[in-house]
């Protein structure tokens, strides 16, 4: 049997030291909230357990995690979101990011990167970030949605996803682009593209109403339809419930699972939740410390690991 190489049985956590509301970040994710971010041991500690008990659930459902410990120093508020800084891919590529939160760019480890290349066996490494300079930003799988099966990167473009950096990426890695924007209910832009879009196997969480432009819509559509996913398509409400932030993962056996938090599952409706389990098992768990103060969710903890194929 051949799998996709669209989801992985194995992914990286960063276990936080000093999590925490990141005013930086904030100016452009409308997800995070300030109110009580002065209480600053009691939302570490929650996020610590909220990040322990994810961990534990995931390994209880056979699906291998790397936890790696934050460092102490420099202190770090946003370290529980690794997918932004680096990728890696079956082709032997690891590649690092430029970030748009000055306050950000001290996540990526060369640690993680040395220890990674050592185990999996990647054979290059390309670094991005050199485009900070320019104020260039692609902030990993939160900018980019891969379908790895079928070589399309979807984006859409936002303070932290330049398209000259995305261009960048999909001709190193011989990559299609579907690009396009999205908008919040407020009308501003969506600061990543895995809060309002999901891809799996044979399907995908989106969240249509936010793509406001209608070739840009017809584009996205049009893709998705020729690569044979079926649409889930979730309400600008959903999304900000974090309904578009989830993940396919594979468990040791083989089992696909969609991770989502349990803020998103309570948005889901019924007829959702159907289409969602004729496609795949899913796991619910709570973060609500990490959703309200980091403004991202589930999918951005998980750092995807894909082994190099020879």
């Amino acid at each position: 049997m051949i799998l996709s190489q669209t989801i992985t049985n194995t992914i990286l956590m960063v276990r936080p030291k000093n999590f925490g509301y990141n005013a930086e970040t904030a100016e452009n994710n409308a997800f995070q909230s300030s109110e009580g971010a002065n209480e600053v041991d009691r939302i570490k500690q929650s996020a610590l357990e909220e990040f322990d008990n994810m961990v534990k659930t995931l390994e209880r459902h056979d699906i291998k995690v790397i936890v790696v410990e934050d460092t102490e120093t420099p202190l770090k508020s946003d370290a529980v979101f690794p997918n932004n800084w680096f990728s890696t891919h079956s082709n032997g590529n690891i590649i690092t990011y430029p970030m748009n939160a000055e306050s950000r760019r001290a996540e990526r480890r060369e640690d993680i990167v040395d220890k990674l290349t050592l185990d999996y066996g990647y054979k290059k490494r390309y670094g991005f970030e050199y485009l900070e300079e320019d104020e260039q930003f692609l902030e990993g799988t939160g900018s980019m949605i891969l379908d790895r099966d079928n070589r399309v990167v979807y984006a859409c473009i936002s303070p932290r996803t330049d398209i000259k950096a995305l261009d960048k990426f999909a001709v190193l890695q011989n990559f299609e682009k579907i690009i396009f924007h999205a908008t919040d209910g407020e009308g501003q832009l969506i600061y990543h593209t895995n809060v309002m879009m999901a891809l799996g196997i044979d399907f995908v969480v989106i969240c249509m109403d936010s793509i406001q432009d209608s070739t840009e819509k017809e584009s996205v559509l049009d893709k998705l339809n020729a690569t044979g996913k079926e649409l889930i398509d979730i309400s600008i409400e959903q999304m900000n419930h974090f309904a578009g932030n989830m993940l396919q993962v594979r468990s040791q056996l083989g089992e696909p699972y969609l991770i989502m938090s349990q803020e998103a599952y309570d948005s889901l409706t019924g007829a959702q939740l159907e289409q969602i389990a004729k496609r795949t098992k899913y796991i619910s768990i709570p973060i609500p410390v990490i959703e309200k103060y980091g403004g991202g969710s589930v999918r951005c903890m998980m750092a995807e690991i894909f082994p190099t194929r020879s």
